[in-house]
């Protein structure tokens, strides 16, 4: 048998999102996670992007089991795209199953996966894998951290975590679990970095209902609450609120609406049904009787708050007595799109509230504090930072070596690093691919970064067409070339520069030359950037008659 443990990050080391790591031991393989990652602001046309999976193409009869710690976006978003590669058994608590279970019925793929239930607590032998699934508390509930042991040695993959003393389901991660494993002795420790440089502790999920109320009670109209669909608490903390201040809570948005009923039924999400009502009916109502909770709390456009705040929502419009809160952190990337979406609201009359100005929202993982108790509960021989930018995992490893890990017993990689754990030792491996697969409306496929760069630049500084119709025998002007732009100038500004343009392309045609469409981009692009200091792109339609 080989004793080698391979570790193989496959999104998720090196940015936030896409979350997928594989462990490969003895010819199979365990796979952790399936998750999505928004677009950066470059990558226009981008819906989203998963990871680079391509890896378990060929091994896909290998693989014997995923494991989805919880149900966010960014670790379970890409099981869909995965499913149909990879038929292995996929294992997860109950809600996260909920969750995986209604992302693949929206894709018609429910009954094509095989979901297997499991419970902190349980212990679960997944081929050559003893898994021990243990509680951690995070942001929303029945998320889970893994203890995996082969003949390698033992690993501890923390998933995504914090220290809350007083969650709101009052189940905190399991201490006991995590001393208990140190005692066998961690071979490796691979843990959340997402807040590795933010000092202190994270404050508690409890923090979030105060503000909630406070929000609501001085509320003039509807309030109008955006997070994520898939954060299940903070979908019973605003329910709470609703009920304490006698309004009626209706859910927005596909995903919200379809998450909400399988979290009500799964027991996960208590609303008394006399306070939930449809979002036609809460139309009906006074507004200060009503509350809405909806996606877009990080200014996607077609999201419910993109649009109320373009004002291209079909259901409703924003009023100026609507009190808005974003109750959510931005994702890195995500800044600027977020503030223009407030803005775009603050305009149109609309109170807005998000976390600089109240504890509207509270981070779901470990702070700096926290991070270190992680270290010395768990007191790893070897460690190495997951979840999180470069400069995340960099901190997290510092704050290791802090504690005590010699730096040479810390490893630091980004996706596609394959790290391996043999005889008590760790090492860098071979390199896979490891970068981004975009997907855009039913398109699939790896970020081209040519077209990405056209994209841009369209953006950025229009188009500008030339349509020619000559003569296909003298090469000779049948008509005057007609000169389209789009995104590049003004009307009235078009209206100067493009019989110039046009005297350019006229002057080349009766030059002639070898290659008369390239001359007259040549030519165009050159004017153009001369007199306006902008470099559309120029492209030359030739008919010949």
């Amino acid at each position: 048998m080989n004793s080698k443990l391979k570790i193989i990050p496959l999104g998720g080391l090196g940015e936030v999102g896409k979350n997928m790591m594989a462990y490969e031991f003895d010819n199979q393989i365990l796979v952790v996670d399936a998750g999505l990652m928004f677009p950066e602001n470059d990558m226009i046309g981008v819906d989203y992007i998963i990871p680079d999976f391509e890896y378990l193409y060929d091994k896909s009869h290998q693989v014997a089991g995923i494991i989805i710690t919880h149900g966010h976006e960014d670790h379970i978003g890409a099981i869909h795209h995965v499913v149909p590669r990879v038929p292995a058994p996929i294992f997860g608590t109950q809600l996260t199953l909920g969750l995986v279970e209604v992302k693949l019925a929206r894709n018609g793929l429910a009954s094509k996966a095989d979901l297997r239930r499991v419970s902190a607590g349980e212990t679960m032998q997944i081929g050559p894998f003893q898994v021990e699934f243990f509680h951690v508390c995070h942001s929303i509930p029945d998320a889970v951290g893994l203890a995996i042991t082969t003949p390698a040695g033992l690993v501890v993959h923390t998933g995504d975590y914090k220290f809350d003393h007083t969650p709101v389901d009052n189940w905190p991660t399991d201490y006991a679990k995590l001393a208990e494993l140190s005692r066998r002795g961690v071979d490796l420790l691979l843990s959340d970095s997402t807040n590795a440089e933010r000092p202190g502790w994270t404050p508690s999920e409890r923090v979030i209902g105060p503000a909630l109320d406070e929000v609501i009670e001085n509320a003039p109209g509807r309030v109008i609450i955006a997070t994520f669909a898939s954060l299940i608490s903070r979908m019973q903390q605003v329910a709470d609120a609703a009920v304490r201040h006698r309004r009626k809570l209706a859910f927005v948005g596909m995903s919200m609406v379809d998450n909400a009923k399988m979290a009500r039924k799964l027991g996960y999400l208590i609303v008394p049904d006399e306070t939930l009502v449809t979002v036609d009916a809460a139309l009906k109502l006074p507004p200060s009787q009503v509350v809405l909770m909806c996606t877009g709390s990080q200014g996607e456009p077609s999201s419910i708050i993109g649009r109320l705040s373009a004002g291209t929502n079909r259901q409703f419009d924003l009023l100026p007595s609507d009190t808005v809160i974003l109750s959510s952190h931005p994702i890195p990337g995500n800044e600027e799109s977020i503030s223009k979406t407030i803005n775009r609201m603050l305009r149109l009359g609309a109170n807005v509230i998000y976390d600089n100005l109240a504890p509207v929202h509270v981070s779901g993982h470990a702070s700096q504090e926290e991070q270190k108790l992680m270290l010395n509960l768990v007191r790893p021989k070897y460690f190495m930072p997951i979840h999180g930018e470069l400069r995340q995992l960099k901190r997290h490893a510092w704050l290791a070596e802090q504690m005590g890990i010699p730096r040479e017993n810390i490893i630091v990689v980004e996706n596609g690093q394959v790290v391996e754990l043999e005889d008590g030792k760790l090492s860098l491996g071979e390199r896979i691919p490891g970068g981004y697969v975009v997907v855009e409306g039913g398109s699939i496929g790896d970020a081209d970064p040519d077209v990405m760069r056209e994209r841009e630049q369209l953006a950025r500084s229009g188009i500008v067409i030339v349509n020619l119709s000559i003569d296909k025998y003298s090469n000779r002007l049948l008509e005057n070339p007609e000169i389209i732009t789009r995104g590049f100038v003004s009307n009235e500004d078009a209206e100067d520069i493009l019989p110039l343009v046009r005297k350019r392309v006229v002057e080349v045609i009766h030059n002639g030359g070898l290659d008369m469409q390239k001359d007259i981009v040549d030519v165009v692009k050159t004017f153009i950037y001369n007199e306006t200091r902008r470099k559309p792109m120029v492209f030359v339609t030739l008919t010949k008659v």
